[in-house]
């Protein structure tokens, strides 16, 4: 029963939609209540798994190969999850035990599961709700999840799910998006793996064409996808900037850069008078971009991680918390922004490859939680 309700909160709290992400908070008492060990780990892993599945047929296209790859991807991203989980597990009927071991055993694992290195893959923290649960209250609302989430892990559950219950029922009738900041626009694309991979003149005067129409529109600050842009070379910035020659537009556009001992996934921004790289990717995907074994037998190639660098840009005369795809959906990322106190939040995915997937669902429903429990504007630009 414990390994099928962790199931269903993994698969409701993921599935895509803001609103369901307080489901999630079920998690902690259910680990909590494990018998052994070996159920804190089917726990764990059910509520993991589900919580994750597109991963296979995403990986599977990605690779363009068959589920065999994804599948294997998929379990190798559940066991730094399921391995904290069930180091930190205790058994909470023993008698003599303190009643609020397994709450600070809880909070343990979800500070090592919210940082490096085994945050590089800690995806479906139930944290994350947080700004469902208290929109607005900001690093207030972040420590009262915190401690809600804890008492769900102890013996005062019930009390904790009847409090987090009512904050869900109150949000969720007086839900709203998180609003636009003014002059700032996402562009969404949809061309599919095409995106970034064609470097031709009419590829990107088409994508020129796109910025136009959308800057016509009244936006001053136009964002374009992850990858956008393709590789970022002399001659496609001097293409951009003769195309913004005559506007006062700014495009903040993906892109990748060239260099030992592989490349970078980063943001540049371009106006008619200067560009510039405005962000370098902290976190980029494991396995598919970022690829350190390659760099430690001296083959080289793959992303580059800059796991702390610039978690705050300025950008348009305000602080930008920029987030690149796969970064949405970790914790540090966007809590290391938010210490800088940023003025926007940025959000760029190149998504072709999550087609009948939730994923990129998951990615905006995380960033959309995030905005609206630091009461904040975001702007995303999507490829699919």
């Amino acid at each position: 029963m414990l390994i099928a309700v962790a199931t269903a909160c993994g698969w409701i709290g993921w599935s895509g939609h803001v609103l369901t992400l307080p489901a999630a908070t079920l998690f902690p008492a259910l680990w909590a209540l494990s018998p052994s060990r070996v159920v804190a780990a089917l726990v764990s892993a059910g509520y993991f798994l589900a919580a994750s599945r597109g991963l296979p047929q995403g990986v599977a296209k990605f690779f363009a190969a068959d589920l065999r790859p994804g599948l294997l991807l998929w379990l190798a991203a559940s066991a730094s999850f399921v391995v904290v989980h069930v180091a930190v597990w205790t058994r909470q009927s023993e008698e003599g035990r303190p009643a609020l071991r397994s709450a600070l055993r809880y909070l343990a694992a979800t500070l090592l599961m919210a940082l490096p290195p085994f945050g590089i893959t800690g995806w479906a923290q139930p944290i994350t709700a947080a700004g469902v649960l208290f929109p607005g209250w900001g690093w207030w609302g972040l420590a009262a999840t915190a401690v809600g989430l804890a008492m769900m892990a102890s013996r005062g559950r019930l009390a904790a799910a009847i409090v987090l219950g009512g904050c869900w029922v109150w949000s969720a009738a007086s839900w709203t998006p998180p609003f636009l900041a003014p002059g700032w626009a996402g562009v969404d694309l949809e061309h599919g793996q095409n995106l970034g991979r064609d470097g031709s003149l009419a590829y990107h005067r088409d994508l020129m064409a796109t910025v136009r129409r959308a800057s016509g529109e009244g936006a001053r600050i136009l964002i374009l996808p992850e990858s956008a842009l393709g590789f970022w070379t002399p001659t496609v910035e001097r293409l951009w900037r003769e195309a913004l020659h005559d506007s006062d537009a700014t495009v903040i556009a993906g892109a990748a850069i060239l260099g030992r001992p592989g490349y970078e996934n980063v943001l540049v921004t371009i106006s008619s008078e200067r560009s510039e790289i405005l962000y370098r990717q902290r976190v980029p995907v494991p396995v598919s971009m970022w690829q350190p074994w390659r760099a430690w037998s001296g083959q080289g190639g793959g992303a580059r991680a800059s796991f702390f660098a610039n978690p705050v840009v300025k950008a348009g005369g305000v602080k930008v918390a920029p987030l690149i795809c796969y970064e949405q959906l970790l914790v540090w990322p966007i809590l290391q922004s938010m210490l800088r106190s940023p003025d926007i939040i940025v959000a760029t995915g190149n998504g072709w490859w999550t087609a009948g997937t939730s994923i990129v669902a998951l990615q905006q429903a995380s960033i959309a939680a995030w905005a609206k429990l630091f009461d904040l504007p975001v702007v995303i630009a999507f490829n699919t």
